[in-house]
């Protein structure tokens, strides 16, 4: 049951009922909207909503639906079923088109695969759509709504003879025409016209008997006459008797075409009904699509979880109204169930309470008419049987009724009708009389509602209600927020609390005079205001604690984000050094090339001048110009006296460094006269007399002077490459080495072979129990000089020892 009779109307749902027409494409699904009803079965609504759900998702997915040609035909088969009776041209085109949009439609869903749309597809069953009636009909009428010349023989040859006939004419007329106009009878720029279905040519009145044939018609001013010469009487009259043969032949072809469709008027009554069915369910999808609305989870039991629902009449509003300075619907999160069914909501004027009321009314009207509600993922709604809503000025003069009877006799029929399947919607309970006989009375109708286990959702601003609530299982408290410092709504849903109306804050804002909301104050007593600015302080700490929580989030957000950047630059870096590596050595390599051959060259100068010390002074000199440019290599400053460091004045956490050594490292602790550092990634005993304190200048100092070096030190070394190469042997013996120290050896082993351009090593590790032999090739399988890895020949070691192929 639906009260008042006006429900809909006072709910907004009308306008959403408009809105499905003006979707619809065709006669046939408005009057499914004229007929869309409020559903009470569980099974059958569940049905409805799948239906509309499947056909967002249809047209979401951009799919090729047939969208044209809905058109209601009801009035042309009534017509055909009439014995001796026939269709028009326009009306069996309009059978033919929608009959095909029909067929495509039970196509796209026989089609579509089985998972795909299974509600929809089980509304095709049963309908059926004659294919030889349809190739009959477009044998007769193209898909411009044409007949068809071939439609007939007879007709063929009639259409064919008729425009030989008007050829005729048309030549004929043309020469009596230029005639006319060449004497003056005719005006220089008419042509000929129809007047009677026959062609006749406009002649000047005063010129009318030079013209021989028939007069047929004449201007509104009289000055033109309208003559079918007398030339032309046979061929109109060959034309004439033509047309109407073919009309006879057109109107036995449709009476035969008739007569054939007659027969299948039963199915075509059910299948225009799926069309319209179709119709009206596009129009469901494409609201839900504006709404953004989705289709909760359905139980049968009477049940509001609801997450973020909006209003659907207000989000429209704003979607249209406002797209240059978006505003949005705030969401409520709304929730009644057995344990608390009525929910109180409180607050102050023009914060929301009672668009929060509609919102409930009509989203659950719009649910159980088979509407998707614009509602968050993972929703869920009930069924109920019946919703009562109370709400604006019911006054009628004619009853005489003023406007709190018309709240009273509403509650009669609430308290009388309503029981653990129903709705309750109230707006401002209690109000219209004398607040405390008001209040009170509506006290005693909540307690009834409360007992017979209804459920409701009502707005209040009476301090007795919210009382009650606290008091009774049953009712819950809400209040729709208010930000008390700046007085102003919010329209953000809170359940678990009452609101306060804030009417002393509100009028002291609005610059009513002080005397009067002191006197305000005093009035209404010192237990109402503390109650009232109990809540105040609630809501400012409220509003505190959120704020907070906010900004921990955003806090934990940017800590999340700055360790993923961590971990992701490890990553890179991880990745990179390998390659880093490679492409240093490779400059290495080219590097100490051209210091070859820059010592070969002088060399070769000093031999070639005979020792002569002059020249020989000079290739020197050349020598070492290279060294410093292309090397860049400084000849060493003379290192500063440096005290040793007292191990008293040493703690742990200080940069210290070996004396005479240039690296540094970190004190860990200190015992005595020895100290435990940390250098690089490993920890170190010394003496610490042997330990110096090093400051912030001299380490950035250290670190330049170790970038040298790597450079200085490859300089060194090609100076001497030739030897190298000469001492250098392929073969690294590892046999009898703990892990750590054979790793260390490998690696110094690799980097030589690669400098020194050495084509294959070998590794002998010996078989024991394998583990310096993965040592070699976990290492050898991250380098990427090493083109291949593998055993040594079965008659030279065989997995005794370990060949690889370098880059």
């Amino acid at each position: 049951m639906i009260l008042p009779h006006n429900f809909e109307q006072k709910i907004g749902f009308a306008q959403l009922r408009e809105m499905l027409e003006s979707l619809c494409l065709s006669a046939l699904g408005r009057q499914f909207v004229a007929k869309m009803q409020f559903q009470t079965k569980h099974d059958q609504l569940e049905k409805l909503l799948l239906q509309t759900d499947e056909f967002r998702v249809l047209l979401q997915s951009g799919a090729d639906f047939p969208s044209q040609h809905y058109h209601d035909v009801h009035p042309h088969l009534v017509r055909a079923s009439l014995p001796g009776a026939y269709l028009d041209v326009p009306a069996f085109f309009a059978v033919k088109m929608s009959l095909r949009t029909i067929r495509q439609a039970l196509s796209f869903f026989t089609q579509a695969e089985e998972t795909l749309y299974p509600t929809l597809r089980l509304l095709g069953i049963g309908v059926q759509v004659d294919r030889n009636l349809l190739a009959a009909m477009d044998k007769v009428i193209d898909d411009e709504g044409q007949v068809r010349d071939n439609a007939s023989p007879l007709l063929s040859q009639l259409r064919q003879e008729l425009i030989n006939r008007q050829g005729m004419l048309r030549k004929q007329i043309a020469g009596i025409l230029r005639h006319a106009k060449t004497e003056g009878w005719i005006p220089g720029d008419a042509e000929p016209t129809i007047r009677g279905g026959r062609l006749v040519l406009p002649v000047i009145a005063e010129h009318k008997r030079r013209v021989k044939g028939l007069i047929h018609d004449e201007s509104a001013s009289g000055q033109t006459v309208f003559i079918e010469p007398e030339a032309v009487f046979e061929l109109n009259n060959d034309i004439k008797d033509l047309e109407n043969a073919y009309q006879r032949e057109l109107i036995r072809i449709l009476t035969a075409l008739t007569s054939q469709l007659r027969p299948h008027i039963p199915d075509l009554r059910k299948a225009y009904q799926y069309l319209g069915l179709l119709d009206f369910i596009r129009a469901k999808a494409l609201l839900a699509g504006r709404l953004e609305a989705t289709m909760p989870t359905l139980h049968p039991r009477p049940l509001l979880l609801w997450k973020k629902v909006r209003h659907p009449l207000l989000y429209l509003t704003f979607k249209e109204h406002f797209k240059d300075n978006p505003r949005e619907v705030v969401p409520l999160d709304m929730d009644l169930n057995p344990d608390q069914r009525i929910l109180l909501i409180s607050g102050p004027n023009a914060g929301g309470k009672s668009v929060a009321m509609k919102t409930v009314g009509l989203v659950q009207y719009m649910l159980q008419c088979g509407l998707l509600i614009p509602a968050g993922d993972g929703s869920e709604a009930g069924v109920f049987d019946d919703i009562f809503l109370d709400i604006g000025d019911e006054q009628s003069l004619e009853n005489d009724l003023s406007t709190y009877s018309s709240h009273l006799l509403s509650m009669k029929q609430f308290v009388t009708l309503a029981g653990k399947r129903s709705l309750v919607l109230i707006d401002e309970f209690g109000t219209g009389t004398e607040p405390a006989l008001g209040g009170a009375i509506a006290e005693a109708v909540l307690d009834q509602l409360n007992r017979a286990r209804s459920f409701g959702v009502i707005t209040t601003h009476y301090t007795n209600l919210k009382n009650f609530a606290e008091r009774n299982a049953g009712i819950v408290n809400g209040a729709m927020r208010y930000d008390p410092e700046q007085l102003q709504p919010l329209y953000r849903l809170e359940i678990g609390k009452p609101g306060s109306s804030f009417a002393i804050e509100i009028a002291r804002k609005i610059g009513l005079p002080k005397q009067i909301v002191e006197r305000a104050t005093q009035l209404v007593g010192k237990d109402k205001i503390r109650y009232d600015r109990l809540l105040e302080g609630l809501e400012k700490e409220k509003a505190d604690l959120e704020q907070r929580t906010a900004e921990a989030a955003k806090a934990e957000k940017r800590m999340k984000k700055a360790a993923q950047e961590y971990q992701d630059l490890k990553k890179h870096l991880d990745e990179t050094t390998l390659e880093v590596l490679r492409n240093a050595k490779a400059q290495a390599k080219l590097l100490l090339k051209d210091t070859n051959q820059q010592i070969e060259a002088t060399i070769a100068e000093i031999r070639s001048n005979q020792a002569d010390k002059e020249k020989t002074k000079d290739a020197r000199q050349k020598l070492d110009t290279f060294v410093r440019e292309k090397l860049q290599i400084e000849p060493p400053k003379p290192k500063a006296t440096r005290e040793t460091a007292d191990p008293k004045t040493l703690k742990p956490g200080d940069k210290v460094a070996l004396i005479g050594q240039d690296g540094y490292g970190e004190l860990i602790s200190i015992k005595g006269k020895t100290a435990e550092v940390l250098f690089g990634g490993m920890k170190t005993i010394v003496k610490a007399s042997q330990l110096e304190k090093v400051g912030r200048a001299e380490i950035r100092e250290r670190e330049k002077k170790a970038e040298r070096a790597s450079f200085s030190s490859s300089a060194s070394l090609g100076m001497d490459l030739t030897g190298r190469m000469a001492n250098f042997s392929p073969v690294l013996d590892l046999r009898g080495e703990r892990a750590e120290d054979a790793l260390h050896k490998v690696m110094a082993f690799v980097d030589d072979a690669v400098m020194l351009g050495i084509p294959e090593i070998k590794f002998l590790h010996g078989r024991g129990n394998g583990v310096l032999r993965q040592v070699v090739r976990d290492y050898l399988h991250r380098v990427r000089a090493a083109a291949s890895v593998a055993d040594e020949h079965a008659d030279r070691g065989g997995d005794g020892a370990t060949v690889a192929v370098l880059k």
